[in-house]
């Protein structure tokens, strides 16, 4: 059965301290593979690398400034531990071992999906390119997240 794409709104929070819009490469490049694949950007926001300040994206590396995972773990009523998996399989054929500094990270919270990825432009493409483009596309095979957003509220 084929099917007609569905857009999907999309906000990019990009954590960091020192990125502002001139210099967003990463959310730049998010907001660009998105746009280009049809979906609708729901908004776009730099905020500080604050644990308490977080709400989704950024912060994934291993120093004492990153703090996403911590900061949006508790708010996930489900965790996609696959989501992770793969990002670092994937990552592992481009940047080898350095891979396992990646804490990237994805979960429902709040009947919305949420992805945490590392705040490198090379991260962002990979992340998309080889998984979202696919998980954000209800005509993907043989499943994909697009046709669970009207479920994960479910009780």
């Amino acid at each position: 059965m084929d099917r007609d794409f569905i857009a999907v709104r999309i906000a990019i929070l990009t954590v960091s301290d020192t990125r502002t819009e001139s210099d967003d490469v990463s959310g730049k490049t998010l907001k660009d593979r998105l746009l280009a694949a049809g979906h609708e950007l729901a908004d776009k926001k730099i905020v500080t690398d604050d644990i308490y300040q977080i709400i989704t994206t950024g912060g994934t590396g291993l120093t004492g400034r990153d703090g996403t995972p911590e900061a949006v773990k508790v708010l996930f009523d489900k965790e996609i531990t696959g989501f992770g998996e793969l990002f670092r399989q994937i990552s592992y054929d481009i940047i080898r071992t350095s891979t396992v500094q990646s804490r990237a990270i994805a979960g429902v919270a709040n009947g919305t999906f949420i992805f945490c990825l590392p705040g490198s432009s090379g991260a962002c493409k990979n992340a998309w390119d080889d998984i979202l483009q696919y998980q954000l596309d209800v005509r993907h095979r043989p499943c994909n997240f697009v046709e669970l957003i009207p479920r994960l509220r479910e009780k």
